[in-house]
């Protein structure tokens, strides 16, 4: 069971959590939490800050008294000793000082700082179970087994993690049974054993990881929605929960910018056959959305729509004669050199359109630079033109249908006046992708919405089946449609 960082926000919250865990008497679960809400935005922003404030004003930032105050509110309101959490909290503060002392925050160091998040709330949160009568134990994942590449803000977990948490979790339980409360988000580099984390989000993949590890029969991830829906709600209130996603859909949806998981978190469910369950804290009586391998698609069109903004789009094209050979490998050969991942392409012989998605980075400050060095390597062999602030729109669901989707969107796009810059399908078979500027993005997001999920695919009324396409008769015009 994996809780979010709203989940455990606050003591009342930590409390409700707490209940829920209770009401499964008859399991022996595993708990992964994220830190506490805010926390490790926080915990970032005294980094930064540390950076040039000075030691001697490093106790003033505001910040840090914000993570103070929450953690030691919480250990009082639940009734817990301050001692839980007082040595993090002055190592935490030594870390700010060495970081205002060195006027730097390397990678390393960053993910270090981000650890007190997680580690504060999992030992607060063991020690009110304990209180409570209900024996549990508390891990540092970067204790526990889960061994990661030195990718610092960014790594990935490596397999020898899997034998590694099954044997200190199995061990553990077998000599001295008591529930396990693991931090999440975090792991251990392999060669230099310092903490590293998973990226933004990087609790779902922790939990999906211990479920593989133990063959868990299933993996539950708490979320403050009612579990995966058809698009954003805060772009479109009327979304809906979606009952049932495969493996590739949800790691597709999460790719593209679903923030309700982990892009990297379906691979270790798919690999070990554990259904996930995306579940509301705040609702739990609501079915939520259940994760598995397979689902019957015959009557699948559309499963949801995903919003992606503040994309960088280039458009390359060959400065030399048509069929240039090992142009697409010069191209992609440059990406790999600058570390720079590529989200969308579409190909031709000597042209390529792709995006690149600079929300990824940590630091804000390096995305013009390596857009810069990007375009200046790519115009050694290639016309650029880039293109920025554009979004990309995915529509996830039955791509064995893309025709109709492709129609219908393109339909809604084009009685709405978007011009859609470029498509792409992906090679998993259930996302195709389109590109928009920014600023029509979240209206395209509502119009198809209501195209693909308010109105009956059935109720189209097909004028002609003659020549190079069909022509449907019912779309809503993006004006009609509010927030």
């Amino acid at each position: 069971m994996k809780f979010g960082g709203s989940s455990v926000a606050s003591a009342e919250r930590m409390r409700e959590v707490a209940d829920l865990i209770l009401s499964f008497p008859e399991e022996r679960p595993v708990i992964v939490l994220s830190a506490m809400g805010k926390t490790t935005n926080n915990l970032l922003l005294a980094g930064e800050k540390a950076q040039s404030c000075g030691v001697s004003n490093v106790s003033d930032l505001q910040e840090l008294a914000f993570i103070k105050e929450l953690h030691l509110r919480t250990i009082d309101e639940l009734g817990v000793e301050s001692s839980t959490i007082s040595k993090h909290l002055l190592e935490l503060e030594q870390l700010l000082n060495g970081i205002a002392l060195m006027k730097e925050l390397t990678p390393r160091a960053r993910d270090y700082l981000v650890s007190f998040g997680e580690c504060m709330s999992t030992r607060i949160f063991t020690a009110y179970l304990n209180k409570l009568g209900v024996k549990s134990r508390q891990y540092d994942a970067f204790e526990m087994g889960i061994i990661t590449t030195d990718d610092f803000t960014n790594a990935d977990i490596l397999e020898a993690t899997y034998p590694a948490v099954a044997k200190r979790l199995t061990g553990d339980w077998m000599s001295n049974p008591a529930i396990p409360i693991v931090t999440g988000f975090l792991g251990k580099g392999w060669r230099t054993c310092a903490v590293t984390t998973l990226g933004r989000g990087g609790s779902d993949l922790t939990a999906t990881t211990i479920g593989k590890a133990l063959g868990l029969r299933e993996i539950q991830v708490w979320k403050d929605v009612d579990g995966v829906l058809t698009c954003d709600p805060n772009i479109y209130p009327r979304a809906e929960t979606v009952p049932y996603l495969t493996f590739d859909e949800a790691a597709e949806l999460a790719y593209f910018g679903a923030q309700v998981l982990h892009p990297q978190s379906m691979r270790p469910a798919r690999e070990g056959d554990i259904p996930v369950r995306v579940k509301n804290s705040y609702n739990p009586k609501a079915p939520g959305t259940l994760i598995v391998k397979t689902r019957d698609m015959s009557k699948a069109v559309l499963t949801s729509i995903v919003l992606k903004r503040n994309v960088t789009m280039l458009d390359i094209a060959s400065t030399r004669m048509l069929g240039q050979f090992g142009f697409l490998a010069k191209v992609f050969s440059i990406f790999e050199d600058l570390g720079i991942s590529v989200d969308v392409v579409a190909t031709s012989e000597v042209s390529i359109s792709l995006t690149l998605d600079p929300s990824k980075l940590w630091s804000r400050e390096l995305i013009q630079q390596e857009l810069d060095n990007v375009v200046e390597e790519l115009e050694k062999i290639a016309v650029v033109k880039l293109l920025q602030n554009r979004s990309i729109i995915s529509l996830i669901g039955n791509v064995q249908r893309s025709s109709l989707i492709l129609e219908k969107a393109f339909h809604v796009m084009r009685t709405n006046g978007v011009n859609v810059q470029m498509i792409s399908q992906g090679a998993s078979k259930v996302n195709i992708s389109l590109i928009v500027n920014d600023s029509e993005a979240e209206q395209c997001v509502r119009a198809l919405h209501h195209s693909f999920f308010e109105s009956d695919l059935s109720e189209l009324v097909w004028e002609s089946r003659s020549g190079n396409g069909y022509a449907a008769t019912t779309t809503t015009p993006l004006s009609t449609l509010s927030n």
